[in-house]
Parts: C-alpha cells; structure tokens; sequence
C-alpha cells in the first residue's frame, strides 16, 4: 500500500579529513496535510544511527501552515572515517503540534544498510568526498 506522503530533498557531504558528514535540508515536496485546515507544520528530524542505536538526534526549524517547506538547514555530525561504514541516518519528517505530541508524516534512510535510492545516495556521497550529492527522497510510512 504506497501512499503518497510527498518527498523531502536534502543533500549528504562527506569531509573525510575532518570526519565530518554534512545533510542539509533544503526542501520537502506534496507533503501529507495532518492537520483539520489540510496543511502541516512540518520539521525534519534527523538520527545518526550506528548498529540500530541512536547516537545523535537534530532537528531543523518548524516551518508553519505548509505542504512545500523549504529548509536549507545544515546539519553536521562528527563521523570518523574508520566507522562511516557503521553510520545510517534516520530522516523524519515530523508534523508539530502544539497539542498532543508530534506525528510522523514519513521517513526515510540513507547509508549502508537502508534500502535502493538511499544506499546509492549514500555511496555517490562516499565516492565524491567534499561535493555536497542533493537528490529527492520519497517519504515511507513509518514500519
């Protein structure tokens, strides 16, 4: 059952001299409307995972009344070389809600383990050092 949750764009750069990996957030697409009024205030959530383990956790901004954020948010994580094999980032994008707590509109993964695009992203990063990679991710629902 595929619905259509939207797509979020970011883009993943790796500086292997400094161990630092860089997701920017710069946009997200056709997101699902949570709220009554048909729109959303969405943020992205983003996890740096390692071996099933959250390590870190960041957040970007909230972005009010809008199915079409625009972020342009950086994001950097400390990765040594050694253990950038280890590393996936788990991407929320989250609805936020000033009653209740906040809903999960979609997610997806990038790194070793996570799935077709997500992976390929992941490896075009890690084969282009220091270039900022930017592609669009459709959103999945939440497993």
């Amino acid at each position: 059952d595929n619905v259509d949750l939207g797509d979020l764009m970011f883009s993943l750069c790796y500086l292997p001299t400094a161990g630092r990996l860089t997701i920017t957030i710069i946009k997200a697409r056709n997101l699902k409307a949570m709220d009554i009024t048909g729109a959303s205030d969405p943020y992205v959530k983003v996890s740096l995972m390692c071996e099933g383990r959250r390590l870190k956790k960041r957040k970007t901004s909230t972005k009010r009344n809008t199915l079409n954020p625009v972020y342009n948010e950086a994001i950097v994580f400390d990765v040594p070389p050694e253990s950038i094999d280890q590393i996936n980032l788990s991407i929320a994008v989250m609805d936020y809600d000033r009653v209740g707590h906040n809903e999960v509109i979609g997610v997806c993964q990038v790194g070793n383990d996570a799935e077709s695009l997500g992976r390929d992203h992941w490896n075009e990063m890690l084969s282009y050092p220091r270039k900022p990679i930017a592609h669009w991710h459709p959103l999945a629902e939440v497993r």
